[in-house]
């Protein structure tokens, strides 16, 4: 291997290290209730005997969690340690696609590592309105699926087009709407750097201009969007603020638009310059969120098509803000940092700094890289490692439906972490809900069963074992009375509903 080959290496492995240490390894939260746990389910199908419709129906579309069962049984590494190693390949990847992607963009090597740095340091910036980071702090399909689009972006930017196709395809797998946004922007990049494509795009659109209204009606054949959608659905859609997008605030609305317009000013800056594949890829961008924003506009507008809210168009936010952070920080490299040593210690301090001490508030009451082998400080992770260890497989738990957001307990999920069956939550089975929905009788039901958790006694218990089945709680400390209590913290009690 080349000397560069080594040195390109090495920065590539410490600017995803910077990353990692940067945005923390929280494994079982947010969405990792449905991914980590149905990975667990399908290595010991004996767990979870009640309740896996709410994660289970959802993982229908994705290969992820059968991909991750297989790879644990094949190589015999325990799932908290297989997730962790994907999780560091994922991070890896994705800064080496940033890097394949920005090198083909700049030439000077203080805009490439940049751009590069940049990116890895803002992790987990927040992406406008949508709830999503540039990549999550567990192991989350779309993390993966993020890595092979920006590898099939590199090979399209390298006119090797059918390179693209499989790494779309398996993105595809992985995390279907990523994957399709991804293979929308890919189309979209294409066009803009092929000039016959286009040309024949433009014969075709003029051909098929007098049929248009006719190939609309066409290609849309999912009649089921226009059926009436029920009300526990209804309910749990207008819980998520990032399908309200005509309520969105006027910041969130800039955050949208705003990338949009830098990315036009940057194609018009960089055709002048002659940087004729920068522009055509700052174009491509544009033309990318045009299109999006207009469909996400349709999508989330009409009642009409309100069905099709579930598949959260705004999301196309996503890949916009990858590439926001990797070339705006290539425009700094170019233009800031250049080859001066302090001004990148300094930049570096600050963006991988300012992003530790966010995530630090964030999680303040956990480790901040939450390494399997390590024992847990926080009381709610203490309990359900004791659940874990202590109870029967086949326990049915109720607890507090609002549980992610009591203080302290950073939204770790109980099912993926504590590996038992519980009581729908408000939380995350609410989200679930939105893409499943006929989940949502059966989420509405066992929610109202838990109206007032915090007064209940233990007949409300009671009764919640005989209306479920539920034969264990886990509630606040002191428990109230009647409970068969077997273990305390400080904070929280396991009980036995007699």
């Amino acid at each position: 291997m080349h000397i560069s080959s080594y040195r390109n290496f090495s920065l590539i492995l410490a600017f995803s290290l910077l990353g990692f240490c940067a945005m923390g390894y929280h494994p079982g939260i947010e969405d990792d209730g449905v991914y980590l746990t149905a990975v667990k389910a399908d290595l010991n199908p004996a767990l979870y005997p009640h309740d896996a419709a709410f994660f289970k129906l959802q993982m229908r579309a994705s290969v992820f969690d059968t991909w991750m069962a297989h790879f644990v049984r094949l190589t015999g590494i325990p799932v908290a340690w297989s997730e962790l190693l994907w999780q560091s390949i994922s991070i890896l990847l994705v800064v080496w696609a940033c890097w394949s992607i920005v090198r083909q963009l700049f030439r000077d090597a203080a805009a490439q590592w940049a751009g590069v740095a940049l990116t890895a340091a803002m992790f987990t910036l927040p992406v406008a309105g949508t709830a999503l980071y540039i990549m999550d702090q567990h192991l989350h399909p779309r993390n993966l699926a993020t890595a092979l689009i920006l590898l099939a972006v590199s090979r399209i930017l390298a006119g090797k087009l059918w390179q693209s196709a499989p790494l779309l395809g398996l993105a595809f797998a992985l995390h279907p709407l990523m994957g399709a946004l991804g293979i929308s922007f890919c189309c979209f990049l294409a066009l803009t750097l092929c000039a016959p494509l286009r040309m024949r795009l433009r014969a075709f659109g003029a051909r098929m201009q007098p049929r248009g209204a006719a190939t609309a009606v066409a290609i849309v054949p999912f009649g089921w969007i226009f059926a009436p959608p029920s009300q526990p659905w209804l309910e749990a859609l207008h819980s998520r603020h990032w399908f309200r997008l005509y309520e969105w605030e006027w910041y969130e609305w800039l955050g949208a638009i705003a990338p949009l317009l830098l990315f036009w000013l940057a194609a018009r800056v960089a055709a002048k310059r002659g940087e004729v594949k920068l522009a055509r890829f700052a174009t491509a961008i544009v033309l990318y969120g045009v299109f999006q924003q207009s469909l996400a506009m349709i999508i989330l507008g009409p009642q009409s098509l309100i069905g099709l809210s579930a598949l959260e168009p705004m999301r196309y936010l996503h890949l916009v803000y990858v590439f926001l952070t990797l070339i705006g920080g290539a425009y700094l490299g170019r233009y800031v940092l250049k080859a001066q040593l302090w001004r990148w210690a300094v930049f570096l301090a600050l963006a991988n700094g300012g992003m530790f001490v966010a995530q630090r508030q964030l999680f303040a009451a956990s480790a901040h890289i939450e390494l399997p082998s390590a024992a847990a400080a926080n009381p709610w992770l203490q309990a359900f490692d004791w659940i874990r260890r202590n109870t029967p497989q086949d326990a049915y738990f109720a607890l507090d439906p609002r549980y992610m957001a009591a203080p302290g307990e950073e939204y770790h999920s109980f099912r993926a972490l504590a590996e038992r069956s519980q009581l729908a939550d408000g939380i995350k089975d609410t989200s679930v809900v939105t893409k499943v929905s006929e989940l949502g009788p059966a989420w509405k039901r066992q929610l109202q069963a838990q109206q007032g958790w915090s007064g209940f006694q233990l007949a409300d218990f009671e009764r919640l074992k005989a209306g479920f089945g539920v034969d264990w709680v886990l509630v606040a400390d002191p428990p109230p009375a009647g409970l068969a209590c077997r273990w305390h913290n400080r904070r929280l009690a396991v009980c036995r509903v007699p």
